[in-house]
């Protein structure tokens, strides 16, 4: 009950340990197509480009950026956590410009602050933001900072990472350019696997690049010759097949669910689990407006030694919490709800726990 991997269905498991077949059989390119549907179900998005990086999310978020981001492009960088610090990296690493927003850890992006920084720097040609911090908790109003970047003509990049499948996220609907997720979080599948996808403004833009992509891996260009439609595909690279089996699963079980029947479960245990934990007297760091369901961040009591209770709690229990990251380290845990993590059986054993090991 960290802040990522989750527990992973069964199912998905039984999934996982299916007969290895080729990453170009006409049967695995039928799975691809079922994969891709499934994907822009999940992203609520008809985006053509839209597929599964074969790599952790740390690489889709790489792809966005190699792809997007050319020497010299101003990329405006919202950072309230330690996620919105490696989109900085990447700007730098893509030699472009990144003109920094930071808020406090554990409050939301100022939507005042992005506007000031978008007037002061006209030239800006992208916005950056984590919709959901896992490092602080906190969700970001992905929909609110979108229609900003869009009146300032910017094409806007986004990490969901920890937010698919836990929280709403609507990709058309709040006109997302660039956005990329990861397996291992709410859709509790295994690591490893990393979902994006491109809208048209961020397709035509890879099309005009003044240069070849930095990555050879990640270019999409390249990637879309093996992911794109119809039975021919070009080999690009070997595929984690048996991965690629598990995600077709979980994002089966997300469909049979209903994608806004699982935001609404991640929000109900959310509560389940608040109330829980408050009567206790722990308290959360993050106000509640802007608090994720799925990656609940409590403050750690005075006097209580951070690592000794989570050793506990996995030696004693086998339970794990995560640990704070940043400015937030021994002062917070982050205690998960993710995907199949998210139910009652496990928040009242990690109540439970908890209480027992404070005691």
């Amino acid at each position: 009950m960290g802040p990522g991997p989750s527990d992973i269905h069964p199912q998905v498991l039984q999934a996982l340990s299916k007969p290895t077949i080729g990453h170009l059989d006409p049967q695995f390119v039928g799975l691809m197509n079922d994969i891709k549907q499934l994907l822009q179900y999940a992203f609520m998005t008809d985006n053509e480009l839209t597929m599964p990086i074969s790599a952790p999310g740390s690489a889709g978020m790489e792809a966005c950026f190699v792809n997007l981001v050319q020497p010299g492009d101003k990329v405006v960088v919202c950072q309230n956590g330690v996620f919105g610090g490696r989109m900085k990296e990447n700007v730098e690493r893509c030699g472009g410009i990144p003109i920094l927003i930071e808020d406090d850890w554990g409050k939301p992006t100022d939507a005042n602050k992005l506007e000031d920084a978008l007037k002061q720097h006209p030239d800006a040609q992208f916005v950056a933001f984590v919709h959901a911090e896992t490092s602080t908790g906190v969700r970001n109003d992905a929909a609110l900072l979108c229609d900003i970047a869009r009146r300032y003509d910017c094409l806007t990049i986004v990490d969901a990472v920890t937010a698919l499948g836990g929280i709403e996220l609507r990709v058309d609907e709040w006109g997302i350019d660039a956005i990329y997720s990861g397996s291992q979080k709410c859709l509790s599948c295994v690591p490893g696997l990393s979902p994006v996808s491109f809208g048209p403004r961020a397709v035509e833009r890879i099309k005009q690049r003044r240069n070849k992509t930095q990555s050879w891996f990640l270019d999409m260009e390249l990637v879309m010759g093996y992911w794109g439609e119809g039975a021919k595909r070009a080999y690009h690279h070997t595929a984690p097949v048996n991965s690629l089996y598990a995600l077709h699963e979980s994002l089966l079980m997300l469909h049979q669910e209903g994608l806004e029947n699982a935001w609404q479960r991640h929000a109900n245990k959310h509560a389940k689990l608040h109330d829980g934990l408050v009567s206790m007297g722990l308290s959360f760091v993050v106000d509640e407006q802007y608090r994720l369901p799925q990656l609940n961040v409590v403050n750690i009591p005075p006097g209580i030694d951070d690592a000794a209770i989570r050793t506990r709690l996995l030696n004693e229990f086998d339970l794990e919490i995560g640990a704070g990251l940043g400015p937030l380290a021994g002062k917070v845990w982050r205690i998960g709800l993710m995907g199949h993590g998210c139910s009652d059986k496990n928040i009242d054993y990690c109540l439970a726990s908890l209480k027992a090991v404070l005691a």
